[in-house]
C-alpha cells in the first residue's frame, strides 16, 4: 500500500531526527565539553526545557514507530477485510501525527527563544546574567558582540550552533508530521473507496 510505505519512510525519518534532537539538547548541558556549568546551574533557562530531549525526541519516538509499523498494521475492521483494517489504521495515524505536531512545535519554539535570549555567561563586569536578552536576537547578526560573554569560552558559539540544529530538525519533524496527517487522511479515504464493495458484500 503507497500510503503505508509513504508512512513508513517518514517514522525512520523522524527516529534519525529524534536521535539527532536528543543529542544537540545533550550536548546544550556541556559548553566545551565542560560539566561543571551544569552542576553550577550556570546554562540559559531554556537549555532546562528539555525541548530537543522530550518535544523532539522522545515525544517524536511514538509517532515514528506507529508510521513504521502502518504497512503491516491491520486493526480488521468492517468484516475482518484487510483494506478496511488498512484504512482504520491510517486514520489512527493522524492522531498519533498531531502527537508528533505538539512535541516538534514545543522544540522549535523553545529553540528560538533561546537563539533570541542567548547564553547565561560571565561578562567583562564579572556577573553572570544574559548579556544579549536585550538585543532581542540582534547579537545573532553582529559576532563581534559575542566576546562580551569571557566564561564559558566560545559559549555564544556553542549555543547558538545547538540551538539552531534543534530549531531546523524540529522543523523538519513539523513538516513530515503535518505530512503523515495529509497522508493518513487521504490513505483512509482510499481506503474506504478501495473497500466499499467489500463492505456491501458484508
Amino acid at each position: 500500500m503507497c500510503y503505508g510505505k509513504c508512512a513508513r519512510c517518514i517514522g525512520h525519518s523522524l527516529v534519525g531526527l529524534a536521535l539527532l534532537c536528543i543529542t544537540a539538547n545533550i550536548l546544550l548541558y556541556f559548553p566545551n565539553g565542560e560539566t561543571r556549568y551544569a552542576s553550577e546551574n550556570h546554562l540559559s533557562r531554556f537549555v532546562w526545557f528539555f525541548s530537543g530531549i522530550v518535544g523532539g525526541g522522545l515525544l517524536m519516538l511514538l509517532p515514528a514507530f506507529v508510521f513504521i509499523g502502518l504497512e503491516q498494521d491491520d486493526c480488521y475492521g468492517c468484516c475482518g477485510h484487510e483494506n478496511c483494517g488498512k484504512r482504520c489504521a491510517m486514520l489512527s495515524s493522524v492522531l498519533a501525527a498531531l502527537i508528533g505536531i505538539a512535541g516538534s512545535g514545543y522544540c522549535v519554539i523553545v529553540a528560538a527563544l533561546g537563539l533570541a535570549e542567548g547564553p547565561l555567561c560571565l561578562d567583562s563586569f564579572g556577573q553572570w546574567n544574559y548579556t544579549f536578552a536585550s538585543t532581542e536576537g540582534q547579537y545573532l547578526l553582529d559576532t563581534s558582540t559575542w566576546s562580551q560573554c569571557t566564561e564559558p569560552k566560545h559559549v555564544v558559539e556553542w549555543n547558538v550552533s545547538l540551538f539552531s540544529i534543534l530549531l531546523a530538525l524540529g522543523g523538519i519533524e513539523f513538516i513530515l508530521c503535518l505530512i503523515q496527517v495529509i497522508n493518513g487522511v487521504l490513505g483512509g479515504i482510499c481506503g474506504f473507496c478501495c473497500s466499499r464493495q467489500q463492505q456491501y458484500d458484508c
